[in-house]
């Protein structure tokens, strides 16, 4: 009945928060006191919830329940999931509110706030580079182990970057995706086809500025003749 009546007569001490059943500020009181009754055997990480460390489980036992009904891929949490389904959908609910630039992943619009903030929280241990970003770092790290995980399939040469490969395969394919806009010369890279696009439009304005030149001149001795 306290469910249908919106009464929540048990209350946390320490934070305030009310429940409707003492279970459940039983095992809310965990969080404040640090308790981890639930222990996983195979790992020995702890929970506060039993629920919790079923989850966990699943991580040891490969079982991945929460199955995508549009491309097949599964997930150990039913959230994962759901966060996945907004891929399909277009929905992307974290908002930036300094630029407006959108998220799927409330982890994706931290990690982008701090391009604003300027804050550099993961830092390589061995020359003590900083960067905003968790995988910037990880990318980082590979030129200090000279791992190289990325393998072109044709020609064995190998890449710390995956981006770097896919640029490298572009080489043994002859596409060359990026078109300037202004003298339609394709380049594999993007970079070279901004380059161009510089220099075509110094040329072009050179030239106009030579023939505005030329017909001034012209004018000025016509006009005196």
């Amino acid at each position: 009945m306290l469910l249908h009546r919106g009464e929540k007569p048990h209350v946390c001490e320490v934070c305030n928060k009310s429940f409707t059943q003492k279970g459940h500020l039983n095992k809310h009181m965990l969080y404040h006191t640090g308790k981890k009754l639930h222990m996983c055997e195979v790992c020995n990480k702890s929970f506060t919830q039993k629920c919790h460390l079923n989850r966990h489980i699943l991580y040891h036992t490969g079982e991945r329940p929460h199955i995508c009904e549009i491309c097949n891929k599964s997930f150990v949490n039913k959230g994962d999931l759901k966060n996945h389904l907004r891929i399909h959908t277009g929905e992307r609910p974290h908002v930036c509110e300094v630029c407006n630039k959108s998220f799927i992943y409330k982890g994706h619009l931290n990690e982008h706030i701090r391009i604003h903030t300027r804050e550099k929280p993961h830092v390589c241990d061995v020359c003590n580079k900083a960067f905003a970003e968790r995988h910037s770092l990880n990318q980082h790290i590979l030129i200090h182990t000279a791992e190289k995980l990325y393998v072109c399939e044709v020609c064995n040469k190998s890449f710390t970057r995956k981006a770097t490969l896919n640029v490298h395969i572009l080489s043994h394919t002859g596409k060359k995706p990026h078109e300037c806009e202004i003298c339609n010369k394709s380049f594999a890279l993007k970079a070279h086809q901004r380059s161009n696009g510089r220099l075509t439009l110094i040329v072009r304005q050179g030239l106009k500025s030579q023939q505005t030149s030329w017909l001034q001149d012209n004018l000025v001795i016509s006009s005196c003749v």
